[in-house]
């Protein structure tokens, strides 16, 4: 008898239950330690598109390096974030609990409808309490609201992402986020080209399928028993139980997702450089700022993308890539009839 032969594993365990995202936004559930002084190490953005261009591969070590190589990227809209809140937490043995927070003295309109409440304390009177208590303090965070009325989405209404302050002292981190209250950042204050970043966002939802799509499943001979898209055998006769990593039909796509180490190959605030003719399909110019993104990302177009510092980083070089080209020609839609 020859070797019998294997496929592998279906169903990564990693990625179980295998259901829709309570929220549609991304979310961030750890943040990195830093070294140097007070920083932002978030901020939020939406996705355009993708395109394509030519760079000079500064990776050494690789057959391809010093040469002129097409890379696909994903383009993401950046507006400047407002800084409408800071909030200090303290550590408890059910985790990190609100100690405090300030707000700005004048918000937003379209962001205080979001709110459904207009008086907040004054910010003043609320950041001297934060300092007074700053031995209870254990992080400083602050709530961005992102201006998508500034792209070239339909949408007004601002959505609130919450930042970590990192480095520095607890009394240098309040500082730093005093400053920034009732200001907006960019995302070219926080981020430079060539840097490494997590990106946390929600795939594209395809809905109710069955395993051959789900799992990637083998299609039964057409002679099989009651269906050919099908697992043939779900579990022994004995315990009576179907294995959690047994291929099923269920929900596909909708799932929070966390992409590491995804290089900026661009920062920017000319929309020009990187839209093309006629803006990208089902979002259109990109009239803000920008990021480019080495490769694909999670989610559908305006989708709202969390981005991160970097956990986990990669050898890659810290200098910006030299780009040669990047492509603005119009793609029209091939309909098959």
């Amino acid at each position: 008898m020859g070797r019998r032969k294997s496929s592998p594993r279906r169903g990564s365990r990693s990625f179980n239950p295998r259901r829709r995202s309570n929220h549609i936004n991304g979310r961030i559930q750890y943040w990195p330690d830093v070294a140097d002084g007070p920083q932002l190490l978030g901020f939020a953005g939406y996705k355009a598109g993708m395109t394509h261009l030519f760079q000079i591969e500064d990776r050494k070590g690789i057959p391809e390096f010093g040469q002129e190589v097409k890379v696909a990227a994903t383009v993401l809209e950046t507006p400047p974030m407002l800084i409408c809140a800071v909030r200090a937490y303290r550590e408890s043995t059910e985790g990190l609990k609100v100690l405090s927070e300030a707000w700005m003295s004048e918000i937003p309109q379209d962001l205080n409808n979001k709110l459904k409440n207009s008086r907040k304390p004054e910010p003043a009177l609320e950041l001297d309490a934060i300092l007074a208590s700053k031995d209870k303090i254990s992080e400083i965070r602050v709530l961005a609201a992102t201006q998508p009325k500034l792209s070239s989405m339909e949408k007004n209404t601002p959505d609130l992402a919450e930042i970590k302050v990192g480095g520095g002292n607890i009394e240098q981190q309040v500082g730093f986020a005093k400053e920034l209250l009732g200001k907006t950042v960019k995302a070219s204050e926080v981020f430079k080209t060539g840097e490494v970043v997590d990106l946390a966002g929600v795939t594209r939802g395809k809905g109710f399928q069955g395993p051959v799509k789900r799992y990637g499943i083998r299609i039964l001979q057409n002679k099989s028993r009651k269906t050919i898209r099908g697992v043939a055998a779900i579990n022994p006769a004995s315990p009576r139980t179907i294995n959690p990593n047994v291929p099923r039909a269920g929900q596909m796509g909708s799932y929070h997702r966390v992409e590491v180490n995804k290089r900026i190959l661009l920062l920017g605030s000319d929309g020009e450089r990187v839209s093309p003719k006629g803006g990208f399909n089902r979002y259109g110019l990109i009239k803000s700022d920008y990021i480019l993104i080495k490769g694909s990302i999670q989610g559908t177009p305006k989708r709202m993308i969390r981005i991160r510092k970097a956990v986990r980083k990669i050898n890659y070089p810290e200098t910006p890539p030299k780009i040669t080209y990047i492509n603005t020609e119009w793609k029209k839609e091939v309909i098959v009839k």
